[in-house]
């Protein structure tokens, strides 16, 4: 055989790969078609029921039965978890498309105490475009207070921690007796205590777990907390979820008492690490350059923290006295820490040991969690390289 046929030969050997490569693509194609079909139907369904698009559990049993039949056929199982997770976006974003403009109470009259500010603004925009009629009231405008509060179904107190409790206080007296009161701040049990006291009628708090930047409620976190509430009072966290957002109902002390920990010692322990590279002038742009993908993710969520409005963190970080005894032991906790280097100072051994001794206790601590974290971690850090 001469190399001229031997190459016409390979040639058409790869064109018919090639050819069942695009037919594949083809049937790919297709069902995705057919799978758009079926999406279509479930947001008729839910946008019927006013259900909610997001549902976290659903969408982790789904990645993980991807991931595990990827394995028995022999795929990459972070392959495949990029594909659908890919699929399932926009599957989200198209419900989030249709089910967002359904308003739950469609002229419903809602009050915002605050709605000038910047989440004030945000959900004056959502809620007006879900067909509710937005009234704001600001610092000048009490001396309307009356004709404001007039036929209300909603009132949403969305003011800084310091001012909310009085801002309650001043707003009670003048709410129809079956209108919600809410507050948006993000301590609940001073707030919550407050609306309770001074108003007699359905009570309730919210915590947006985003900030005013947010463009779509898709995926985001509302957290409820109920005060005083009737089942006809359900309705605004049912808007939350047809916007897209997921909603979590918790009492006002465990909300506090988790809030310390994803905020307040979050935030002290980024500010206390800036502040550290801050004294010792360290050259940030430098460190870059010598750093792992983890390193700088790490670095972005420090600069990110001072990137933004110091007063606010110091209300979040200095909110409750409950918050500053919970800093106090973090910072105790640095002494056994201490302890370690010590032991290393006399045997270096005996210091390593009893690192190694700590680190494998909270490991088994962390447990299944480990597992997780390194795989979401691992799709950040890759991002990161991909962009950087």
């Amino acid at each position: 055989m001469s190399t001229t046929e031997k190459n016409n030969q390979e040639q058409m050997q790869l064109n018919r790969l090639r050819g069942q490569i695009d037919d594949l693509d083809h049937q790919l194609i297709e069902l995705l078609a057919r799978r758009q079909t079926v999406v279509a139907e479930v947001v008729a369904f839910k946008k019927e029921r006013q259900l909610s698009v997001y549902h976290p559990a659903r969408e982790a049993d789904m990645i993980d039965i991807r991931r595990h039949h990827g394995r028995e056929v022999g795929l990459d199982p972070d392959y495949l978890e990029e594909i659908f997770r890919g699929i399932m976006r926009y599957s989200r974003s198209t419900q989030t498309a249709e089910i967002s403009r359904v308003g739950v109470k469609p002229g419903a009259k809602i009050l915002l105490v605050g709605g000038g500010g910047v989440m004030g603004r945000l959900f004056s925009r959502w809620f007006t475009a879900s067909g509710y009629e937005v009234r704001i009231l600001e610092v000048d405008d009490w001396d309307r207070v009356a004709e404001l509060c007039s036929d209300l179904d909603m009132a949403i107190v969305s003011v800084p921690i310091a001012a909310t409790v009085s801002t309650i206080t001043r707003l009670a007296p003048h709410l129809p007796e079956d209108c919600i009161l809410a507050d948006m701040t993000s301590v609940k049990e001073p707030s919550v205590k407050a609306m309770l006291e001074n108003f007699s009628g359905p009570v309730l708090g919210f915590h947006p777990m985003f900030g005013p930047d947010t463009p779509t409620m898709e995926r985001q976190i509302m957290v409820v907390t109920p005060g005083r509430e009737r089942p006809e009072d359900r309705w605004p966290a049912e808007q939350f979820a047809a916007w897209g957002g997921v909603v979590v109902r918790a009492e006002a002390a465990e909300h506090d008492e988790i809030m310390a920990i994803v905020q307040a010692l979050r935030h002290f322990a980024t500010f206390t690490f800036g502040r550290f590279l801050y004294q010792r002038r360290i050259n940030l742009k430098r460190t870059l350059e010598f750093s792992s993908p983890i390193y700088r993710l790490e670095l972005d969520m420090v600069g990110r923290l001072f990137a933004q409005d110091p007063e606010l963190y110091s209300e979040i970080i200095f909110a409750t006295p409950k918050r500053l005894d919970l800093l106090r032991d973090y910072l105790k906790s640095f002494k056994n820490n201490l302890e370690m280097l010590a032991d290393n100072d006399k045997d270096s051994d005996r210091g390593r040991e009893s690192f190694v001794t700590e680190f494998k206790q909270i490991a088994e601590w962390f447990g299944p969690f480990s597992d997780q974290a390194i795989r979401e971690s691992g799709y950040l850090i890759n991002k990161l390289i991909e962009r950087f």
